[in-house]
């Protein structure tokens, strides 16, 4: 497995320079994971090369990413290359684990955006490469399987281009296609670099001598490339114009600026399965990814003043850091990942939670590789460690020195789009199962967990059946509970189309000190996604200030409960602007209860209707299935968005309601003789047709 550990513990002074924070992100089955594991291979972290399909991988060590050949959660691993510092971070390329990819994104440098060569850019892929550009993370392609049938280096170059917007730099010409792929060659020094002496790939030829056939093209796309990086740099473009050609290192040094500045992707190709084209990305990590003091300072609020402050990335600065993940470890508890932005942190010391303005102990600290660890005493700038001893410190937090206080921007995730109903097998399992449950929602920020009193019965919500499913897998082998589980049920919500006006009033007289509270809401509908917001308007103290917030807490109970057909309520403001009380009768609850009363009041005025989820579908099949598979979709409430032609296959897009996707995956097999495949992802919430909204109430009812 791993390496002898004074390995990372003898270069951990490496300057900042000289590390690199990075992700390889991708669609699924692009070759994350493959990639990773030959990154880790030829950088010296393990001494064989693991393999999917014999699920003796590093990275994917769970026994459901093993047993399923998928990456379910994102692992760290630290490696070197040439006395450069890699933190890698392989995150998960199924649209169901979609927090992992953000969660990741949000702490990273740099990325490695790896494409298959046949498929090109797939929906998953445009997915994470917009979740990277909201982070502004600077990156590279590789585009992987060139040793596969149908691989096509330039139409996926294109497809680059036009779906995801990116101006690319390409860096290599290929020596061979498909089978006869045997290596490449780097356009800025012209050297053929050339795999197959070597089964394992480690060792490979490299060469000035270009195959005939192919200097035109290398000289042909060299010159296009040069133009592309000088077009970036002013003095540059200079002395291209003037017809001096820049040297390898000026270019190097500007195309390092130009990616920092997400101005130019480089492109890189190979086959990772096939052990090929590997080494050259590694040079390129090195040469044009940021290290953290390419970056600028990283910004935050101070709690105390409300002010924007920055923090330098280097150890002399102030500590600062964000929780990004949580992980509960069998061996050590509760473990928190936090990616150090700057200053150090020392185990043993004291650091503060200015997101919920707690102190926390800091117990161990550790490095670590994929579900392996390392112990070390001091964190430094630029590091991702994980944390032992950690209480209430969940994603997003941010941990900070307690003498300068910052809090950095949050992560956040999309909302569930599917539920199912749980409940423990026996008695036994009931406490296990509250338990296993909780533990997991602190690990997964898309899950989350709601008890129904009426039913007995617990719900729990997740991105997506696959989510669903592997979450029950996990209580049941981390944890031994035993569940009953329901089927899984689409989320929907409820939403208001006008504003409306309610009254709550709440009086209870039974001897002695009886209940008052009454107050009037004005409640108005927000666009879709723009979530809820409650405003106090009362004035001249027609409620006292200590029943607001109560009224809030009522307003937000009946919400969630939702009012008809029990769906909680969203994308709406809630203003309470009158009321009266009572001097002695009037307490907390009793305007708890009028807050909850009057939202169900207004919500009889205000048009009230129920949203659903809708998915966008990518649905790849021969030719021949075209019709009767858009035929399928038509019956479904489908809006074809059109189709692409990509080699043999079509690909159908698509944006279909949830509820009428429940097996689609066997409907499609026996529509298509089990030669389509289908892809799916949240796109947004829709309003329910009137006749559809009708059945769910009655169903409710």
């Amino acid at each position: 497995m791993a390496q002898p550990q004074t390995q990372v513990t003898l270069h951990r002074d490496v300057p900042l320079d000289k590390v690199r924070n990075i992700g390889i992100i991708a669609h699924i089955d692009a070759g994350k994971t493959t990639t990773t594991e030959r990154i880790l291979f030829y950088t010296g972290r393990s001494y064989k090369i693991g393999d999917i399909d014999e699920g003796t991988t590093v990275m994917d060590w769970m026994e459901q990413e093993r047993e399923r050949g998928i990456t379910i959660v994102s692992a760290a691993t630290t490696a070197f290359w040439k006395e450069y510092r890699f933190n890698i971070i392989d995150t998960p390329g199924h649209v169901d684990f979609t927090a992992e990819v953000e969660r990741s994104l949000r702490v990273l440098d740099g990325g490695i955006t790896v494409l298959d060569a046949e498929e090109g850019v797939q929906s998953q892929s445009e997915t994470v490469w917009h979740q990277a550009d909201k982070y502004r993370v600077p990156r590279l392609c590789f585009i992987n399987k060139m040793d596969k049938i149908g691989a096509d280096f330039r139409a996926t170059i294109r497809s680059i281009e036009e779906r995801l917007g990116a101006r690319t730099a390409v860096m290599v010409v290929l020596i061979g296609k498909e089978h006869t792929f045997k290596g490449i060659i780097d356009l800025l020094t012209r050297k053929a670099m050339i795999w197959g002496s070597d089964e394992l790939g480690a060792k490979f030829d490299i060469s000035d001598d270009i195959p005939a056939d192919l200097k035109d093209e290398v000289e042909k796309s060299r010159h296009s490339l040069i133009e592309r990086i000088s077009e970036t740099d002013d003095v540059l473009l200079e002395k291209y114009l003037s017809g001096v050609e820049p040297s390898v290192e000026e270019l190097k040094a500007a195309l390092r600026k130009a990616v920092i500045a997400y101005k130019l992707v480089p492109i890189y190709a190979g086959s990772s399965l096939r052990n090929k084209g590997v080494q050259p990305l590694l040079d390129a990590v090195v040469d044009f990814l940021p290290s953290p003091l390419d970056l600028p300072a990283v910004e935050g609020i101070n709690p105390k003043t409300g002010e924007k402050e920055t923090r330098k990335r280097v150890n002399e600065e102030a500590f600062s850091g964000l929780a990004f993940k949580i992980q509960i470890d069998p061996h050590v508890g509760k473990l928190t990942y936090v990616r150090i932005y700057s200053g150090t942190l020392a185990s043993g010391s004291y650091a503060y939670n200015s997101t919920k303005g707690a102190q926390e102990r800091i117990g161990r600290l550790l490095l670590m590789h994929a579900n392996q660890r390392e112990e070390i005493k001091v964190a430094y700038a630029g590091e991702i460690v994980a944390i032992v001893g950690l209480k209430d410190t969940i994603t997003g937090d941010t941990i900070c020195d307690p003498v300068h206080p910052i809090v950095l921007e949050k992560i956040s995730f999309p909302e569930p789009v599917i539920s199912l109903a749980i409940e423990p097998k026996t008695k036994n399992d009931q406490e296990k199962m509250g338990y296993a449950l909780q533990r997991l929602a602190e690990e997964d920020p898309t899950f989350k967990i709601k008890s129904n009193l009426e039913t007995n019965q617990t719900i729990i919500w997740g991105m997506g059946e696959l989510h669903l499913e592997i979450l029950v897998d996990r209580m049941k082998r981390e944890f031994n509970v035993e569940a009953n589980v329901g089927a899984p049920q689409v989320a929907y919500k409820e939403t208001i189309k006008t504003e409306a006006e309610g009254e709550g009033k709440y009086i209870r007289q039974s001897g002695g000190r009886g209940q008052y509270g009454h107050c009037f809401i004005r409640i108005t509908p927000k666009g879709r996604g723009e979530g809820y917001e409650f405003i106090d308007e009362i004035k001249g103290g027609a409620i006292p200030k200590e029943f607001i917030a109560p009224i809030g807490k009522g307003v937000k109970e009946a919400m969630e409960n939702g009012v008809i057909a029990g769906y909680p309520m969203v994308d709406m403001t809630v203003t309470v602007y009158d009321g009266t009380y009572h001097d002695v009768d009037s307490s907390e609850i009793a305007f708890k209860i009028a807050g909850s009363m009057a939202l169900q009041n207004a919500v009889k005025h205000a048009q009230a209707t129920i949203l659903e989820p809708i998915m966008k579908v990518e649905v790849t099949t021969p030719d021949e299935f075209m019709g009767d598979i858009i035929g399928d979709l038509g019956a479904k409430r489908a809006q074809i968005l059109g189709t692409q032609k990509r080699g043999m296959v079509t690909v159908i897009l698509a944006l279909v309601p949830l509820a009428e996707l429940s097996g689609y995956a066997t409907t499609l097999r026996s529509m298509s003789k089990g030669r389509a495949t289908y892809y799916m992802e949240p796109s947004h919430y829709e309003e329910v047709p009137k006749n559809i909204q009708e059945k769910i109430v009655a169903k409710k009812a």
